[in-house]
């Protein structure tokens, strides 16, 4: 794994290396000449989903050629990005990039792939916090509460995730490691069953990224506990972090882009200046902030160190809960 990151790593920092200008210019220049294609690994209309539109429109608009939103579902993600993996590495096959494939690296033993080594980052494009959310029949209003309630009736809660593996599941895994909670976990395929279950009462807990509850919560039909984020979220800015009662815990869903390894330089660079502008427009970061994603622009090599950085951790909460692929 040391050795890939530091590949990873080398690869991204490589990212704006120059090549000869005039070939640079022209083919920066022409690029895209055709659509391109985004693979997404998971269904439409979910978060993964939802973002990679958002962007693609942007782009298809800016750039003058259609950027074609593609799902390829399946394994948690692995499908998609092994789609990309084999890919032409010409700029025009591009990966929604996720926290879940930070998680994977771990969570999968047997990978036709080794994303570190065989994705090159493009670009960052939004985290977006999970949500403390608990059905109303819980008695807890803050995560102090939640706590206590929960070590008062020790493996009589449930807490839903959208699959062993996924980010709503390992969000739950580091709170129970870190706050001696036990919790029965019910792994669901996908977040909207979970979610009706947890609306149902028959789940009482859930971390679900913002996108997907923030509606429920506002017709009461889910309780807000707490933002997974380092910082509070301007969506929910009335709502604590994890944090402030839980030190040192974070966790959150990210986005970004990414290409198969020895996409050429100056691709990868002007796919990295177009979408960290779509960042900074404001109709799109409005766009954005209505579904509770803050931009995070970064360069490719920023971007792969943050990668790195999350696959490092996570690898350590999946070994210490004994996840396993479904």
């Amino acid at each position: 794994m040391k050795l890939h990151r530091r590949r990873f790593l080398h690869l991204a920092a490589g990212a704006g290396a120059a090549l000869p200008a005039l070939s640079l210019a022209a083919r920066a220049q022409s690029y895209p000449a055709r659509p391109v294609h985004v693979i997404v690994g998971y269904a439409a209309g979910g978060p993964n989903d939802t973002t990679a539109r958002i962007l693609g429109q942007w782009l298809s608009e800016r750039l003058g050629q259609q950027f074609i939103i593609e799902n390829r579902t399946g394994a948690g993600g692995n499908i998609g990005t092994e789609a990309v993996v084999r890919a032409p590495a010409d700029g025009y096959t591009m990966l929604l990039v996720s926290s879940s494939n930070a998680v994977n690296a771990t969570l999968y033993e047997k990978l036709s792939f080794n994303f570190i080594r065989d994705i090159a980052p493009v670009a960052s494009l939004v985290s977006v916090p999970n949500v403390m959310v608990v059905n109303p029949s819980v008695p807890a209003k803050t995560v102090p509460e939640f706590i206590a309630y929960a070590k008062a009736n020790p493996g009589k809660l449930n807490m839903a995730t959208s699959g062993n593996g996924s980010t709503t599941h390992i969000s739950g895994e580091l709170f129970k490691e870190m706050t001696g909670v036990e919790l029965v976990m019910v792994a669901y395929r996908g977040g909207g069953p979970a979610l009706i279950d947890l609306i149902g009462g028959q789940m009482q807990v859930m971390f679900e990224p913002s996108i997907s509850v923030i509606e429920h919560i506002r017709a009461g039909q889910l309780r807000a506990l707490a933002v997974t984020t380092a910082t509070r979220s301007e969506l929910l800015p009335d709502t604590p972090t994890v944090g402030e009662f839980v030190k040192g815990y974070e966790a959150s869903q990210w986005y970004g882009i990414g290409v198969p390894k020895d996409t050429p330089a100056d691709v990868v660079a002007k796919l990295n200046r177009e979408i960290n502008a779509a960042l900074a427009d404001p109709k799109m970061k409005a766009r954005l902030a209505d579904l509770g994603s803050v931009p995070t622009p970064m360069t490719p090599a920023q971007f792969g160190k943050h990668i790195a950085d999350e696959t490092e951790k996570w690898g350590k909460v999946v070994r210490a809960g004994n996840i396993k692929a479904e």
